[in-house]
């Protein structure tokens, strides 16, 4: 007896009275563009050098989990070997979803985001000559908001890999523990028949000198520096 209700025309029917479809077009192309300037504005921000300025942002509406210091950005640049520059020196194409969350923030707190930064490895970054981003705007006094992460999580071993290149100290550490290890795996009966402490010793210390000469060679030649020396150096031979 009753026909069942459609709820899109009983939608569109209040719509209607509303507004008509030519103004809800105008709306929506005029909402589309503002939106599209937007982001426009804000890739260009990311992409092109920028004034050091600092960011206002509503500090009752800060994520306290976003919230870093410089000496946290560089104690994890140190550890895993990163790169913390402008956003003008990455390299790769920001991705939409890093534009969306600018987007939000500057809504949120009713400004516009200038001088962003962003922590990756040397490779996904634009360095003059001498896999994961993260987008951070300066907030004043050493402090940095995490606006965005993206791509694909460090790996496992990154840390553990990058220890050696970490200090000096530590590169000599990595030398005298591998000469030690290839000194206990070296069959020294191939080498002298009667082999004892002075022996070992006299090996150990020519495969350290071995090594370290070798590791010296290959940092010079690549103009290679320890973490701590290039966390935040835009030069690529550093």
């Amino acid at each position: 007896m009753f026909s069942r209700t459609n709820i899109e025309e009983q939608l569109l029917k209040v719509r209607n009275k509303r507004i008509d479809e030519q103004a809800v077009m105008d709306e929506v192309m005029r909402i589309f563009s503002e939106n599209t300037e937007q982001r426009e504005a804000i890739l260009s921000n990311l992409t092109e050098k920028s004034v050091e300025i600092e960011n206002q942002f509503n500090f009752n509406l800060l994520e306290s989990s976003h919230i870093f210091h410089i000496n946290d950005i560089e104690n994890l640049c140190v550890n895993y070997r990163l790169r913390f520059l402008d956003s003008h020196y990455f390299k790769a194409d920001f991705p939409e979803e890093a534009i969306t969350a600018v987007n939000s923030l500057e809504h949120t707190h009713k400004t516009t985001l200038n001088n962003f930064k962003i922590v990756a490895p040397a490779k996904l970054l634009k360095l003059e000559n001498a896999d994961d981003p993260l987008l951070f705007a300066p907030m004043g006094n050493d402090y940095f908001y995490l606006i965005h992460k993206w791509g694909k999580d460090l790996h496992p071993f990154r840390r553990l890999l990058m220890w050696p290149y970490k200090t000096f100290d530590n590169l000599v550490f990595t030398v005298v523990l591998l000469s030690i290890l290839f000194t206990a795996l070296t069959p020294m009966e191939w080498l002298t028949p009667h082999a004892g402490i002075g022996e070992y010793l006299f090996l150990a210390f020519f495969i350290f000198i071995g090594m370290g000469g070798m590791v010296i060679l290959y940092g010079f030649s690549k103009g290679k520096n320890f973490n701590n020396a290039i966390w935040n150096s835009k030069f690529y031979n550093a």
